[in-house]
């Protein structure tokens, strides 16, 4: 074989090598590429307990301290000073750092914007703890991109500085496409934690009955005298007016969560203002995982996609006719355009 031959032969042979690297590399990196963009919903799951329950700490940890170094963030649409202390900005670091370490390319949003807090070594080790595996037995999985997680580091601030310590939570919601599918809300103080997955499993779960004729309404502390004549208008003056801190709460409240004489018992929970998707995305995929609903006022569903804005006001309920409640509420409707 002459000269050209050999150079033929060795540009064959180095072309099949590209080749067969070109293959390799498609075929690994590709694979990889397919894992990294799915993740497994029992793994979500197990990461918003953690960094719910890490987030608990960090607001035990400032209680304790008596350092909250409270201040105010602004003003709300009421007019009322939002409160921020050192326990929402460091559980906002532990709990959003757990995330991002674990899922970088998941879409994280939080009541808090602080990157001083951030701490890049804090980990998990990506394990489905027992009770977790044993109630949600196969995968759950979903493209990274469909995911955004909510979180709320801390909620009912208000009641935080009053140490009114039984109203405060944290909280993390999973969305998938919008809908709340993961919800997780911690109690700190009493060390409570109340998750559940839509077509997953829960550990907590609706009360055996509800008083739908005349039900006890759980409203914010802040607006209820404005709730109340409206509900009284709605079930007649006997209706009972729990007023509360906390989102959390509430839709606790409204469950069978084992925590006694430290919560309160309501049938309903209804709020007529503005209100943030972090304070309501977790309770409502609880909610939904239980076979309860919350919805605007006008009955519309909550997306959870992006816009972090809800102005539509909520009711949720469980175990009561929810249609027929929302048309018992003709009066909440006029309130909605007035808040927004």
């Amino acid at each position: 074989m002459g000269p050209m031959g050999v150079s033929v032969s060795r540009s064959r042979v180095f072309l099949c090598i590209l080749l067969l690297i070109g293959v390799i590399y498609y075929r690994y990196f590709g694979l990889v590429r397919n894992r990294d963009s799915q993740v497994d919903l029992r793994q979500l799951l197990a990461l918003a307990i953690r960094a719910a329950e890490e987030g608990g700490k960090a607001v035990r940890e400032v209680r304790v301290s008596d350092s909250l170094g409270q201040r105010s963030k602004g003003k709300t649409k009421e007019g009322a000073d939002e409160l921020l202390t050192t326990g929402d900005l460091l559980s906002h670091g532990r709990m959003s750092s757990l995330f991002s370490n674990s899922f970088p390319g998941i879409k994280l949003i939080s009541e808090e914007h602080d990157t001083s807090k951030v701490n890049k070594s804090l980990t998990w080790n990506y394990e489905i703890p027992n009770l977790v595996q044993e109630s949600i037995v196969n995968a759950r999985m979903v493209s990274t991109k469909s995911v955004t997680v909510w979180i709320d580091p801390l909620d009912a601030t208000q009641e935080y500085t009053e140490d009114l310590k039984h109203f405060v939570t944290t909280m993390v919601c999973v969305a998938v496409d919008g809908k709340p599918v993961i919800g997780v809300i911690h109690k700190p103080f009493s060390k409570y934690t109340a998750w559940a997955m839509v077509d997953g499993a829960s550990n907590i779960h609706p009360r055996k009955a509800y008083n739908e004729k005349t039900p006890t309404i759980i409203v914010s502390r802040s607006h209820a005298g404005a709730v109340k004549s409206y509900c009284q208008g709605a079930f007649g003056n006997g209706t009972t007016i729990l007023p509360a801190g906390g989102a959390g709460y509430k839709v606790l409240s409204l469950l069978d969560s084992g925590e006694g004489t430290q919560l309160d018992s309501a049938d309903v929970y209804i709020h007529v203002t503005f209100i943030k998707k972090w304070d309501i995305c977790a309770g409502n995929a609880i909610m939904k995982a239980l076979g309860g609903q919350m919805t605007t006022i006008e009955g519309d569903l909550i997306d959870y996609s992006d816009f972090p804005s809800n102005n539509g006001g909520l009711v949720a309920s469980i175990g009561i006719d929810h249609h027929a409640l929302l048309k018992r509420l003709p009066a909440l409707k006029s309130l909605a355009p007035k808040i927004n």
